[in-house]
């Protein structure tokens, strides 16, 4: 089968033919039909991120196709179920062996492409505003990096848990799109005064971050009284250094987010999370945005979208089943 893999931290991944065993104990083989690319491949070619698989490896964090073949000691999992996978690696392929109870149901309501897109962001998204930061309706959110596979979703999120949305990010295109989300206010990450701009009006109350870098402490100064911050990456490269003596001063809280953490620590909530998210999209309240659908043999140009951030919202990687 096809797979695009990883042999050396800081190369180019590349296509290679390869054998995939049959399912081990517990797990699926799955025919994949898309998979949802993320900024954290990106930290994983550059040998940044906080899980190295063993070298070489198939890239591709999330999945969603179909259950063609069932390892020893899988229930409830047959043949031809429509199912997602947030597995880490091995997406970018034709096929891949998956823990089965890292499976879940894809509803009628999605397609495999949006299936593929969806857990990591909006999962992040969810997680952060309602589980960790306890976002209520009518305080303001400011979310850098709106236009971003996960800002988008944070946006969206943040607008439908009734808060007033203030959307950061470069160019009127990808401000746009934010707006089309749901922000209440549009700022250009180029813009001045980015403090200034924040508390003309009038502060802000949770500051959702992906980007980090300067930005980050321009929000931490505008931020009100008992206001929460939570750094959830740092696509900008730049990791944030924050002043202790400034979160003292105005009671605010720091909430750090690694979605993918509480597969281990903490099943269930990120179970019920995801559980809530998917009511939300059957009943149309979430419109996830894909900005880029290339086949398995344009995957480094995949790729290459979201490190040049020429995407808005999300990249899929789908696969040719003709």
């Amino acid at each position: 089968m096809k797979a695009f893999r990883l042999h050396a931290i800081g190369e180019m991944p590349q296509p290679d033919d390869i054998v995939l065993p049959p399912p081990g104990h517990g797990e699926v083989r799955i025919a994949i039909r898309a998979c949802g690319l993320n900024f954290a491949d990106l930290l994983m070619i550059d040998g940044r991120y906080q899980e190295r698989p063993a070298l070489p490896f198939t890239l591709g964090m999330e999945v969603a196709g179909v259950v063609e073949a069932t390892g020893p000691g899988v229930q409830g999992l047959q043949q031809g179920a429509r199912v997602a996978v947030f597995a880490g690696s091995g997406g970018l392929a034709e096929y891949g062996n998956f823990p089965a109870d890292a499976c879940l149901p894809i509803p009628e309501s999605m397609d495999f492409e949006t299936a593929a897109a969806f857990q990591i962001a909006y999962g992040t998204s969810h997680l952060a505003l309602g589980h960790r930061a306890r976002l209520r309706a009518g305080e303001r959110l400011l979310v850098l990096g709106a236009a971003g596979g996960v800002g988008l979703t944070a946006v969206e999120i943040g607008k439908l848990m009734g808060a007033e949305v203030i959307a950061l990010a470069r160019g009127p295109e990808r401000l746009a799109v934010a707006q089309a989300a749901g922000a209440d206010h549009l700022i250009d990450s180029a813009a001045p005064d980015l403090r200034g701009l924040l508390k003309a009006l009038g502060g802000v109350d949770v500051v959702y971050d992906a980007v980090g870098g300067p930005a980050f402490m321009e929000a931490l100064r505008a931020a009100r009284p008992e206001g929460r911050l939570i750094p959830i990456g740092f696509a900008g490269g730049e990791v944030p250094q924050i002043p202790a003596n400034l979160l003292l001063v105005k009671n605010l809280t720091v909430i750090g987010l690694y979605w993918g953490a509480y597969r281990r620590f903490a099943p269930q909530v990120l179970r019920d999370s995801l559980a809530e998210l998917t009511r939300w999209h059957g009943e149309g309240k979430l419109r996830p945005h894909i900005s880029h659908v290339l086949p398995l043999d344009r995957a480094a140009e995949a790729l290459a979208l979201l490190r040049s951030r020429t995407a808005t919202g999300k990249v899929v990687v789908t696969m040719d089943r003709s």
